[in-house]
């Protein structure tokens, strides 16, 4: 059974739109490792449409002018990336192909392929919908020490996600570098279970 692995840049407050407007600043070296253990090192990519829309307005070009990020944007290119759209689409960026169907049975299906890691980069709808239907193996989130008290959060309102943290790193820069997986729901807990907890 294939993984499927997301990766998200996350405010200290959560929030997920725009990071291009706030993140660039933290981006390092240990940040490009992490980035590239996930996109860069996935053989299929699944995308949402603004997400993919964004990247291929980008990365072809990037890709074509052969400066420091080309080998990078080539690896991407290479990358089979399926795209998640109600509506009809058109590619011209190479391997790109529409989801069809349904997008829990077609992720399911997906994931009973023969292939590597499937990565998952921004695509926050198709992140939620997969936490939700438990097809994400693993949620990355980058957490950058910043508030930037606008904008579109990854976790709106519905029922709790309970996860486990598989690892952790702090950077230089201060940002967290979180790994969580699916977890069994806690369980049902109050105070008098969480008092004898506390210091004497």
């Amino acid at each position: 059974m294939r993984k499927i692995i997301a990766s998200l840049f996350i405010s200290l407050d959560g929030v997920v739109e725009a990071p291009d407007q706030w993140h660039f600043p933290y981006f390092n070296d240990e940040m490009g490792a992490a980035v590239d253990a996930v996109v860069g090192a996935a053989d299929t990519l699944l995308l949402g449409r603004r997400t993919y829309d964004s990247f291929a307005g980008a990365w072809p070009d990037r890709e074509a002018a052969g400066g420091e990020d080309a080998h990078f944007a080539k690896r991407l290119g290479d990358a089979r990336k399926i795209v998640v759209s109600t509506r009809k689409l058109e590619f011209t960026w190479r391997n790109s192909e529409q989801l069809a169907g349904d997008l829990v049975e077609a992720v399911t299906a997906l994931k009973a392929e023969p292939g590597g890691t499937i990565g998952l980069a921004g695509s926050v709808s198709v992140v939620r919908a997969l936490l939700a239907a438990g097809l994400l193996d693993e949620l990355h989130l980058l957490v950058h020490p910043i508030a930037v008290r606008s904008g579109m959060r990854l976790f709106d309102e519905g029922a709790p996600i309970p996860l486990r943290l598989i690892a952790s790193e702090t950077f230089t820069t201060g940002v967290l570098n979180l790994v969580y997986g699916p977890a069994a729901a806690p369980g049902d807990a109050g105070y008098d279970d969480a008092k004898v907890h506390l210091a004497g």
